[in-house]
């Protein structure tokens, strides 16, 4: 599964994002660190599984930048 989203923080070892398409914030757990900076677009893919917690999580497999901040 994939998921387009706007970084809003780098945590290191994840990142919280908001979903582009339903706007929902999410935290994302990374396999590895990146550099990414908040405004950055980038294309998640994770199993399709999300957490019921506040913010939900995903575990990305792989996160590509789509968009420079």
């Amino acid at each position: 599964m994939t998921m387009t989203a706007d970084v809003l923080k780098n945590n290191g070892d994840s990142l919280f994002v908001r979903d582009w398409e339903s706007g929902q914030e999410v935290q994302v757990n990374l396999p590895r660190p990146c550099r990414l900076c908040p405004g950055d677009r980038v294309c998640i893919r994770y199993d399709g599984v999300m957490t019921l917690s506040l913010p939900p999580q995903i575990a990305a497999q792989s996160v590509r930048k789509l968009h420079p901040c």
